[in-house]
């Protein structure tokens, strides 16, 4: 099975080629270059694992939540390659990426969505895969949904930018945190590759972000105020 995953969430462009069972990466800090920079270092990927497109099984990206323009890129580039080379596409959850990268099997995962705000989920891995015991939503860090038991593990960017407030929410509940955890294409490929398997991968035009937060814009007011979405 060959696949291409990609996840432009976050400040960070991250590219992954599964070629049967060796993985090529790609991993850059992309700022706001994402669109810019993108296909050619698929390309670039591809030459490196000798594939072309039309070698493809398919194509898994990270479907969000995170950056709104980010995921929008995701998506118009998983329609793109699937609708030019006819390849079907599965879209990944950031926050399950960010479980799956953790390498531990319970995680309360974060995203920071600016605006005092952030993206959670909570999982935990078992025989059949990670099942979400919190599933995705957009909180004030100071007002989570609480989580049964301890030996949580905090991952990603949520708990760099609110991690007290964070830590006062699950005190004595997480055992550790990986505050620079990213979603990486590396796992969103090792997510996306058993619904490959099973034949649930969808065409081209199901490619379709997920948002969580309803707003897509700011004031012009906020804007001025440097706040991002």
């Amino acid at each position: 099975m060959n696949l291409l995953a990609f996840d432009t969430s976050t400040e960070f462009l991250s590219l992954a080629i599964m070629r049967d069972n060796t993985v090529f990466n790609y991993d850059v800090l992309a700022g706001q270059t994402h669109s810019q920079i993108i296909l050619p270092q698929i390309q670039h990927l591809l030459n490196q694992a000798e594939l072309q497109l039309q070698d493809l099984t398919g194509l898994a990206f990270g479907a969000g939540p995170g950056s709104f323009t980010g995921v929008r890129i995701a998506a118009g580039v998983a329609q793109g390659l699937g609708f030019g080379a006819n390849l079907p596409v599965v879209g990944v959850c950031t926050l399950m990426a960010l479980a799956e990268a953790s390498g531990a099997s319970k995680v309360i995962a974060c995203l920071d969505a600016r605006m005092g705000e952030i993206y959670h989920a909570a999982y935990v891995k078992d025989a059949a895969g990670w099942q979400a015991v919190i599933a995705p939503g957009l909180y004030k860090p100071d007002a989570v949904p609480a989580v049964d038991g301890a030996d949580w593990v905090g991952v990603g960017s949520g708990w760099q930018t609110y991690g007290e407030m964070l830590a006062a929410a699950y005190h004595g509940q997480v055992q550790s945190t990986q505050p620079a955890l990213l979603p990486m294409a590396s796992a969103v490929i090792i997510l996306a590759q058993p619904i490959f398997e099973a034949g649930e991968a969808k065409t081209a035009e199901h490619a379709i972000p997920i948002y969580i937060r309803n707003r897509v814009a700011l004031k012009t007011a906020e804007r001025e105020q440097g706040m991002r979405l």
